[in-house]
């Protein structure tokens, strides 16, 4: 998905923060286009594990950008927004639980980035994913241990997947009430393994993990 021209003045960038200045120093090795990746519910119990990748202009600065795990909903809303209108492009993957059963989660999971990344138009010239490296990929690549509090473009990445996997659970909660998904998400939280107990596993929920059958 291409989004339309960055909306940031370029005279409102801070050069002094660490996020964006991580990301400012692999461009200045001569790449343009830098792709970040990240996902969103890789350790939970129900919904689909959903990738993202974004392209940032050089020039656009998201005051706020964070680990979208650290920020509340309503800023990542925001900034969700943000990204999406000022983004080069974007684009989210979801994998479904029965593919996550079959492949194994690492391998779904890396899958999903790689996918995400792979989508993108225009392509990025060089990759950087949170944790694990991108190895499939055809262009330079690296994977950056916490790299959503490290990167601007994973952090963007890591807010696009999570709001994006928090509205289809939203979704899933009207349609299996019984789970309290609107809640958890489908994170393993106590009150989620009771309802499993009592109701048994959903349609949406991921059989080969544990505490689900």
């Amino acid at each position: 998905m291409v989004a339309g021209q960055p909306f940031a003045d370029p005279k409102t960038i801070r050069r002094n923060d660490p996020l964006f200045d991580f990301d400012k120093k692999i461009r200045a090795s001569g790449f343009a286009y830098l792709g970040g990746a990240d996902e969103s519910g890789r350790g939970a119990l129900a919904g689909p594990l959903a990738a993202a990748a974004v392209i940032l202009p050089e020039d656009l600065y998201l005051e706020g950008l964070d680990d979208s795990k650290r920020l509340t909903p309503k800023k990542r809303e925001t900034l969700y927004a943000l990204i999406i209108k000022g983004a080069i492009c974007w684009k989210v993957i979801l994998i479904e639980p029965a593919e996550i059963d079959k492949k194994g989660l690492h391998v779904a999971n890396l899958y999903a980035l790689e996918s995400a990344v792979i989508a993108l138009d225009p392509a990025p010239d060089f990759v950087i994913t949170d944790r694990y490296e991108a190895k499939q990929l055809n262009m330079p690549h690296l994977g950056v241990k916490k790299g959503d509090r490290v990167s601007a473009t994973i952090a963007a990445a890591s807010i696009v997947a999570k709001v994006t996997r928090d509205g289809i659970m939203r979704e899933y909660a009207e349609q299996y009430p019984e789970y309290g998904l609107e809640q958890h998400k489908g994170y393993g939280t106590k009150s989620h393994f009771l309802a499993i107990r009592k109701h048994g596993p959903s349609p949406i929920h991921r059989r080969s993990f544990a505490g689900v059958v």
